[in-house]
């Protein structure tokens, strides 16, 4: 009797949010307008249609890594105010929601440029009482935390020298600026550096980054749940 053949493995929350995030860079990248067909926002039915053709992702998916990069400022909801009028005279309103990648979305698809504005712009960080300081990466971190921001310095300049995929650097280095971030404040949230954390330690399988792994894991584990 011929054996049932096993589902494939779905891609995890970070793939899929990496092929989300891309796919509005891409879309913003080629837009011939602000909505519609071609343009840079678009409507929750057309991105659940569109990632299903193309990367095979279900609708519940699509719609609870969305809510993640909204609120993480990556991805941005912009909703139209319309109102149309019953034949009793009667006015009623309706919105519409279109989706697009925000500034900060593009970076961290292109990283940094000259028009990037610095992540504690706005902020007296004087008045914090925190003594922050910028790694050679440009990312800005509690002083607490120097020896694991510059060791996540170390591992991300390592991988951006590798000759893996392009898309697979992408997914190590968003993820060690998401823990470089955490490293802002002075007690990190442990749930979302842990999430990261399970990615990154991915790359001690690229050559020459298995010691650096290794650097990272033992600064990092105390920080863990």
């Amino acid at each position: 009797m011929a054996k049932a053949k096993s589902a494939p493995a779905r891609p995890s929350s970070n793939q899929i949010r990496h092929i989300m995030l891309r796919y509005f860079y891409e879309r913003n990248k080629n837009a011939t307008s602000a909505r519609g067909k071609k343009g840079s926002a678009v409507k929750i039915s057309d991105v659940k249609k569109e990632l299903k053709t193309s990367h095979e992702l279900t609708q519940q998916e699509v719609q609870s890594n969305l809510t993640y990069l909204i609120s993480q400022g990556w991805v941005a909801e912009d909703r139209v105010e319309k109102s149309f009028t019953t034949p009793r005279g009667a006015a009623v309103p309706s919105t519409t929601s279109f989706y697009q990648i925000t500034a900060a979305g593009i970076d961290k698809i292109e990283g940094e440029g000259e028009f990037t504005m610095p992540k504690f712009h706005g902020i007296k960080i004087e008045a914090t009482g925190q003594n922050i300081i910028t790694l050679g990466d440009g990312n800005q971190i509690n002083a607490q935390f120097n020896d694991l921001g510059a060791a996540l310095v170390e591992l991300r300049d390592a991988i951006t020298r590798s000759t893996v995929a392009e898309a697979e650097k992408l997914s190590f280095v968003a993820d060690i600026d998401t823990v470089q971030s955490q490293l802002a404040k002075p007690s990190p949230s442990k749930g979302i550096v842990a999430a990261a954390w399970e990615t990154i330690k991915g790359a001690a399988a690229i050559d020459g980054c298995a010691h650096l792994v290794t650097k990272v894991a033992g600064l990092i584990s105390g920080m863990l749940p």
